[in-house]
């Protein structure tokens, strides 16, 4: 028999504006789920049980006596939110012990906009220190976990997001993304993850754009799920140093995730662009199994050389370090933080600004370059991961080793971070351990309605929302 968590994200809207489920029921539902398996996957850092029940009871009276056109387009539909996002009046602890008490004042603009959509907010989902590695593991909550085997990372930074839609605590979630922290998690449990664009959304008013590697996305079990999410968060505000080209009048991401995406030249590799990092057979069966589905679609699939080489990344290295030091901390906190920021941060401080300039400029120049090789194509198919999901604990070596581990298994997303391209994974292949191994394409600037479309499309041919982990 379906349950409400068998419905898709579009499937609730319809099904609250048809008036055949209440908000408040639905909002039930999830929070029962949250109780029962949240602290078994690590998915939530706060749950907000009586937020969600009074923004339930509102979107049910707001259901009951406006006409159906006239509601927002998340109405009654939950959403939880990455804690590394202000929600007003709820718990922000950004991953760190150090801020295990803070309460925020104010809503990011992202908040804001999914408030106002009538998205029902039922926790802050775990996120590590900073979202600075790409596993979710801090000191205030248990690791998160893949609900497809839960001695498995669920990766990260966004690995509670994930781990509470592909368990079916949410029907979709809110995410960041700086260095891949949407697909990584995305790929580990089996979801379809959204990095949109840069400037796309806005960080304001709280977060730095900086060099513009991070944006808000989201993640989902379908693409149409994620585009209706999408259509909600892309948001310019004042004084952003970033702006994506809008969407022509009358157009909708989820729209375009509705169209056919017609024949396109689709670039391929699977080398990665770091030299001596392997590829598992089992992600490169990932991305062999796509090319073929792709060209069997009708499209022209090209095999080319990584865009990027080596060099680009000791640049990527300090500037990332320089992001986990722009955190405010006091001198007397620092050996609060986990190791890994507590190295970061002393990286950056043992550099200079003149060495830190050099470095966003020898990234603008491969984004450069990369860019005149990528965009004669339509879209770019890469493995997400090198790797399957780890084990927990995996990355908990000595900083610099920690360092080392995550370069291995994240060598693929954080290049079409510092392109400022959207990027999504693809949950289209399984491995013979029924461990999800995700795909990731990537479009051109501001070409996220491709990029739905021909996911979508993908979508359609090897569907995956029937495919659920022993938990569900």
């Amino acid at each position: 028999m379906t349950q409400i968590h068998d419905l898709t994200a579009n499937d609730l809207v319809g099904a609250v504006r048809r008036r055949e489920l209440s908000p408040v029921e639905i909002a039930g539902h999830y929070l029962e789920r949250i109780r029962r398996l949240g602290d078994r996957l690590g998915a939530f850092i706060t749950v907000t049980a009586e937020l969600a029940q009074e923004q339930a009871r509102m979107a049910e009276k707001q259901a009951l006596s406006d006409t159906p056109d006239d509601l927002p387009p998340l109405l009654g539909v939950p959403v939880p939110i990455k804690d590394l996002d202000p929600v007003a009046g709820v718990r922000f602890t950004s991953g760190s012990a150090l801020h295990s008490e803070r309460v925020a004042d104010a809503d990011s603009d992202v908040v804001a906009a999914l408030r106002a959509a009538g998205a029902v907010m039922p926790g802050k989902t775990n996120t590590p220190e900073f979202g600075s590695p790409c596993y979710t593991e801090n000191d205030i909550a248990a690791p998160a976990r893949t609900p497809w085997d839960t001695s498995l990372s669920a990766g990260g930074s966004s690995g509670g997001a994930a781990a509470a839609v592909a368990a079916g605590l949410a029907p979709l979630a809110h995410g960041s993304d700086g260095g891949g922290s949407i697909r990584i998690p995305a790929s580990a449990c089996g979801l379809f993850g959204l990095k949109p664009t840069r400037g796309r959304v806005t960080s304001g008013p709280f977060k730095p754009d900086f060099i513009g590697l991070s944006t808000a996305g989201p993640l989902a079990r379908t693409v149409a799920d994620a585009a209706l999410m999408l259509d909600v968060i892309a948001v310019s505000a004042p004084g952003d140093y970033y702006a994506a080209p809008p969407l022509p009048a009358g157009e909708t991401f989820l729209g375009h995730a509705r169209r056919d995406p017609g024949r396109l030249r689709i670039a391929s590799f699977s080398a990665p662009p770091l030299p001596d990092v392997p590829v598992h057979p089992d992600a490169a069966a990932a991305h062999a199994e796509a090319a073929a589905l792709l060209t069997g679609l009708g499209h022209d699939v090209e095999e080319i050389a990584p865009p990027f080489d080596a060099s680009f990344m000791p640049h990527f290295e300090l500037v990332w370090a320089a992001m986990a030091a722009a955190n405010p901390v006091a001198p007397e906190d620092e050996h609060r933080l986990r190791p890994l920021n507590r190295w970061l941060r002393e990286r950056a401080r043992a550099s200079s600004i003149p060495a830190y300039m050099a470095a966003t400029a020898a990234l603008q120049a491969a984004m450069r370059a990369a860019l005149r090789r990528l965009l004669p194509y339509d879209a770019v198919l890469t493995p997400t991961l090198a790797q399957p999901p780890v084990p927990v604990g995996h990355f908990g070596a000595d900083p610099a080793e920690d360092f080392r581990r995550m370069t291995l298994f994240t060598p693929f997303t954080s290049m079409f971070n510092v392109t400022g391209q959207p990027s999504v994974n693809l949950p289209l292949h399984w491995n013979a351990g029924g461990l999800p191994i995700g795909v990731m394409l990537t479009g051109r600037p501001g070409g996220e309605p491709t990029l739905l479309a021909l996911s979508a499309q993908l979508e359609a041919a090897r569907p995956w929302r029937a495919r659920t982990p022993p938990v569900w």
